[in-house]
C-alpha cells in the first residue's frame, strides 16, 4: 500500500516516513494545505495513494484560546476536507487526535479509555474532537488515534520543539525550570507511536484507539527523570497549574488507556523505557 502523509515535516510524520520507506509520500502545508480542498484533491490525484495519514495539526494550545478560528480551520474543517476526499475516493485514513479531548481532574483514578465520553478542556481539544467526529462519520476505513505527551527528534510542528528538548535547553542555559506537578500524563516517543500506528493499520479494524506508552507521571516527574537519565544536576521548581498561569485550561489528568488494544499496546513500552531510548539516540547538544 502507498500512503500519503500530511504534515510529514513534524516529529511523527518523519518517523512514519522512515518506516514506510518507498510506501510513504510526505507532504507539508506548501504542497497539500488541509485548509484548501482543491489543493488536497490535486495532491491525491497526482500521487494516487491507497491511504492518507494525517499528522497535520494546529497544536498551539494557548494561542488557540484567542485564535479559535485558526485552530478549527486546521483541526476541524481541514480534517473534514481530508475525510470527504477519502470517502470520495474510497481510500483509507489514519487521523491523530489528543488527550485534550478530556478534562480530567486530579482525582481521577484510572486512565481514560475509548469508551469514556470526551469533554474537552480547551479550544484546542474541542477543535480536535470535532475533527475526530468527521473522520468517524465520513470514512468507512478510518482510524482515529489519540495519543499523549508526544515527543520526537523533529520537535513539535509549529512549536519547533518538544518538552524533552525544552528541558535540556533550559539546563544548558543554566536556568531553573518551573514545571507543573499537578498535571499527569503519559509521555510517548514518536518513534514508538509510529511503529504502533503501522501495526494498527495492519492488525486492527477501523475505529477509535488510544496509543501511548504505558504508565503515567506528572510533568514535574517527567522533567526530573529527563535530567536523571542524562546525569544532569538541575534544580527544578515544582509549581501548580494555577501558578504557572497558562492561557488555556489543561486537563489535570489526561492519562490514556485502551479497551481496544489492551495489554499488548502494540509494542509501546513503559514511558521511562521509551524516554531512555530517545535520549540514547538523540544528537547531544549539552
Amino acid at each position: 500500500m502507498k500512503w500519503l502523509i500530511l504534515g510529514a515535516n513534524g516529529q511523527l510524520g518523519q518517523e512514519l516516513l522512515k518506516r514506510l520507506g518507498s510506501r510513504g509520500i510526505g507532504t507539508d502545508r506548501r504542497t497539500a494545505d488541509v485548509k484548501d480542498p482543491l489543493a488536497l484533491e490535486a495532491c491525491l490525484e497526482w500521487f494516487q495513494p491507497d491511504g492518507v495519514i494525517n499528522c497535520s495539526a494546529y497544536n498551539l494550545v494557548d494561542r488557540a484560546e484567542d485564535f479559535i478560528d485558526d485552530a478549527f480551520a486546521v483541526n476541524s474543517i481541514g480534517t473534514r476536507n481530508i475525510a470527504l476526499l477519502c470517502k470520495k475516493r474510497s481510500i483509507k485514513l489514519l487521523h491523530y487526535s489528543t488527550d485534550h479531548v478530556f478534562c480530567g481532574t486530579s482525582t481521577e483514578q484510572r486512565p481514560f479509555t475509548e469508551n469514556d465520553p470526551p469533554q474537552p478542556a480547551n479550544a484546542y481539544g474541542l477543535s480536535k474532537l470535532v475533527g475526530e467526529y468527521w473522520v468517524r462519520m465520513l470514512v468507512e476505513h478510518g482510524w482515529v488515534v489519540r495519543t499523549c505527551g508526544l515527543y520526537g527528534c523533529r520537535g513539535a510542528g509549529g512549536k519547533g520543539t518538544n518538552f524533552v528538548e525544552t528541558m535540556l535547553r533550559l539546563a544548558n542555559e543554566g536556568k531553573t525550570p518551573r514545571v507543573v506537578n499537578d498535571q499527569f500524563c503519559t509521555p510517548t516517543p514518536a518513534t514508538e507511536l509510529a511503529e504502533a500506528s503501522l501495526l494498527l493499520l495492519e492488525e486492527k479494524p477501523p475505529g477509535l484507539y488510544h496509543l501511548t506508552s504505558t504508565g503515567h507521571c506528572s510533568w514535574f516527574e517527567f522533567a526530573q527523570t529527563i535530567y536523571d537519565e542524562e546525569g544532569i544536576c538541575v534544580k527544578i521548581s515544582p509549581i501548580s497549574t494555577h501558578d504557572f498561569g497558562s492561557r488555556a485550561k489543561r486537563p489535570a489528568w489526561s492519562v490514556l488507556g485502551s479497551d481496544e488494544v489492551a495489554a499488548q499496546k502494540l509494542g509501546l513500552r513503559p514511558w521511562r523505557e521509551g524516554l531512555a531510548a530517545y535520549l540514547k539516540g538523540r544528537v547531544r547538544t549539552i
